[in-house]
């Protein structure tokens, strides 16, 4: 008779090996070649963006990423390796991580995993709120992976916890721990990355997820509607993305009166280029450039114990 053997795959979405052009140049060509992610005709994507859009980025993207490198490497990889540790630390089961982009990839996860013997697998995508462009990709990926195996295991795939209790009182702990250290702001804002309108006119339920965990910790909190904002980061190219816009909101603001903000991005399980230098730094300066007075970013989760509380509830739930 087999032997029954639980182990968990955490998966977030990727990093650049090195703040450098031919790091980045390769990490975005991956990326940007997932159909979930630009669903663009491949015959009109290709030329430009192996002849535009990896010659400009990538330069720049590097620099910016140079900018926030921690000396361990990537932010989103130092503080998923934390988490790894940190969560199989608390079970008696394997626990790897993989990438849907970059390394460790999902089949060297996978392939470590079946090495072990794992015979049910509890996936763990990192990403609160389901969308096609990333959840999905996911599943994409580890579709690809199974499809080298012979055997492969039952899969317990978690879709996503945009409304869990544990998640949701985790996000309370931080915008409380921050609102006790610089005080109650005139607005919270919780900024989500972005995908594009087209995405949700199709199907893709993600600014429903988003509008759940928005009411959720709004209610927690005990705010009102008005002290509580939700906008949309990161969007990409011509076509029109979720709004309102994270850095279009920061620009207008102070004229409205807000003087002092608090900003998280809920939807990122761990800080990275998004939060610490786009959210950070650039949507800083657009707020207090236009006449704000007072700018807090709060951080993702990251290692946070009550972060590896929640993800230890999602992965006993279905063990």
């Amino acid at each position: 008779m087999r032997q029954d053997k639980p182990g968990v795959l955490l998966v977030n979405l990727g990093t650049p090996d090195a703040p450098t052009t031919p790091a980045v140049k390769r990490y975005l060509k991956q990326f940007l070649s997932d159909k979930r992610v630009v669903d663009t005709p491949r015959w009109l994507w290709w030329p430009i963006l192996n002849g535009v859009i990896l010659p400009i980025r990538s330069p720049r993207v590097s620099k910016l990423y140079a900018s926030v490198w921690m000396e361990e490497g990537s932010p989103l990889m130092v503080f998923s390796k934390r988490q790894r540790d940190a969560l199989a630390a608390r079970l008696d089961i394997p626990v790897e991580l993989g990438m849907s982009y970059g390394n460790p990839s999902l089949k060297s996860a996978m392939d470590s995993l079946m090495a072990q013997g794992v015979t049910r697998l509890i996936v763990l995508p990192l990403y609160p709120q389901f969308s096609c462009s990333t959840v999905a990709a996911v599943w994409d990926g580890l579709t690809s992976v199974f499809a080298g195996y012979r055997s492969m295991p039952s899969v317990h795939f978690i879709r996503d916890y945009a409304e869990h209790p544990a998640y949701i009182a985790a996000l309370k702990a931080s915008v409380e721990r921050s609102f006790a250290q610089h005080g109650k702001p005139d607005l919270l804002v919780m900024s989500y990355h972005g995908i594009p309108q087209r995405f949700a006119n199709e199907g893709d339920d993600y600014p429903q997820r988003c509008r759940d965990t928005t009411e959720a910790l709004t209610r927690a909190l005990g705010l009102s509607d008005n002290e509580v904002m939700m906008t949309f980061q990161s969007r990409f190219g011509r076509e029109p993305w979720l709004t309102p816009y994270t850095d279009e909101t920061m620009r207008g603001l102070p004229a409205k009166g807000v003087r002092h903000i608090q900003i998280m991005s809920p939807g990122f399980s761990s800080d990275c280029l998004e939060t610490l230098e786009e959210i950070s730094e650039q949507n800083c300066e657009f707020f207090m450039h236009a006449g704000g007075e007072k700018f807090e970013y709060i951080p993702a989760l990251n290692d946070d114990a009550a972060h590896i509380d929640m993800m230890l509830a999602l992965v006993n739930a279905h063990r």
